[in-house]
């Protein structure tokens, strides 16, 4: 739009305040807002090309490091299936990632935590953080440790954005997108699930809040990450629904039961790896000695219960439960030994061993309602994922990747009900609380997730001390 002569604006100015004079007016000032916006935008449209062009790079180099990660997993995991006795490799491979992690790991024990308080705060990581968790997790799973690949994939691709940020100089908020960028082509690359991926970069980092200001950027990282994961000739395993029930009544209550079982075990899966790690931290004052007594904990588990299938990443548990010949057993002994082994200190993620049970107990579940397994395992894989890591669309997402739009309505209703249920609790302690879930949660508004555990268990301690000085009272 051509500027207006100082004569017209004159002349604008003239007509007064009739109405030829306020549309002439309205038009300066259009005429100036869309000047200003064109100046703005194309300050904007630099700064997001260079990002852009850096999400490229690191989704790239996602990509490739993904591809690494599970052949090199897929390597090990066929090493121990083939010798039980690389099991006895669980106090060594404890020993030494609790040594490296103490005396060479900066901050990196801190894994994903870290990577989400980079992302909000600007943290730089060290490059050092994606060899360890690398070499380490692939250690844990050689040894037959009960972990996922999600954490390690969002630990490397945190890495490698966060240094990226470093030598380009981005700040603000080009390198918190980055940064999201990085952990969606780590968890669209590691798992094929390119639209989940995006989401997951979107809203890992907070409770209640989705970050779309990274849409675009997410969104291209996670489909290039699994496209250069896939080309590199990585596959993925996908499972089918036999049949979806139609939504009436009696199956739509069934699934919102589901979800409140769904959300309490990814619950208690939280609070199961928590109580580990407190007890090993309050009970042994020397880290190593600690290491030594949680694996061979973990290896006693093993051995004294026959119970090897249940150790790596156990990918068999899903096609079980979508075949409907899961029960409690597996997913009690799928609970127990991840949080042996990741609260001893392991390296790893908690998806996988999430999307094992909640498809075993799904699995389950329909077995015993007399309705489809593969249908309720389905619910209960993406229930339980959602329910534990804090992300109700990522969750929804992950059922459009893995199913299509098969029993979309069912998938929305159990994401955003298990997610209730779970409350303030999750895997990742520094998760900040945006939205609170519920009305009576809503003092943790601002919080992390860590903050407020502690503090509901100290209201609760503080009313038991009530409860107990009444009763010594009466």
């Amino acid at each position: 739009m051509p500027m207006l002569s100082r004569e017209t604006l004159q002349k604008v100015r003239r007509h007064g305040s009739g109405f030829v004079g306020t549309l002439g007016m309205e038009l300066v000032h259009t005429e100036r807002m869309l000047a200003n916006d064109a100046v703005r935008d194309l300050g904007n449209m630099r700064a997001s090309l260079r990002t852009f062009a850096l999400t490229l790079v690191v989704s790239v180099l996602m990509g490739a490091a993904a591809w690494a990660f599970l052949t090199s997993l897929n390597l090990v995991t066929a090493a121990r299936e083939a010798h039980v006795w690389l099991f006895a490799l669980l106090p060594v491979v404890s020993v030494a990632t609790a040594w490296v992690y103490r005396n060479h790991g900066l901050r990196a024990a801190r894994g994903n935590n870290l990577v989400i308080d980079s992302s909000e705060t600007g943290t730089p990581i060290h490059a050092r953080m994606a060899v360890l968790t690398f070499v380490c997790s692939v250690a844990t799973h050689l040894a037959g440790g009960s972990a996922g690949r999600e954490g390690t994939a969002v630990q490397i691709g945190g890495t490698i954005a966060s240094n990226v940020a470093g030598i380009f100089h981005l700040g603000g908020r080009d390198r918190q997108d980055l940064m999201l960028a990085g952990i969606s082509a780590a968890f669209g690359g590691v798992f094929g699930t390119p639209l989940a991926g995006a989401f997951f970069g979107m809203e890992m980092c907070t409770i209640g809040k989705l970050n779309y200001s990274a849409g675009l950027y997410c969104l291209v990282a996670s489909f290039t990450g699994d496209l250069v994961a896939r080309g590199l000739g990585i596959a993925h395993t996908r499972n089918v629904i036999e049949s979806v029930p139609a939504m009436e009544p009696a199956t739509v209550a069934l699934a919102v039961a589901a979800a409140v079982a769904f959300g309490l075990v990814a619950r208690f899966f939280s609070l199961a790896i928590r109580t580990v790690k407190r007890f090993y931290a309050a009970r042994f004052t020397n880290y190593l000695v600690a290491a030594v007594v949680g694996s061979l904990v973990l290896l006693a588990v093993y051995v004294g219960l026959g119970a090897y299938a249940y150790g790596g990443l156990s990918e068999w548990l899903v096609g079980a439960g979508f075949e409907g010949k899961t029960g409690p057993v597996d997913v009690i002994m799928k609970l127990a030994c991840t949080a042996l082994t990741l609260g001893a200190g392991y390296q790893g993620g908690e998806v996988t061993p999430l999307f094992g049970i909640g498809a075993a107990l799904g699995g389950w579940f329909g077995q015993l309602a007399g309705v489809e397994p593969s249908f309720m395992a389905a619910l209960g894989m993406i229930g339980v994922f959602g329910a534990a890591l804090n992300v109700p669309v990522t969750t929804i997402m992950l059922s459009i990747d893995m199913f299509g739009g098969q029993a979309a309505g069912y998938f929305v209703i159990v994401a955003f009900i298990s997610y209730l249920v779970a409350g303030h609790r999750g895997v990742y302690p520094a998760q900040r609380i945006v939205t609170p879930k519920r009305r009576s949660l809503g003092a943790d508004q601002g919080t992390t997730v860590e903050t407020a555990i502690e503090q509901h268990r100290t209201s609760a301690s503080a009313s038991e001390a009530e409860v107990s000085a009444e009763d010594d009272r009466l």
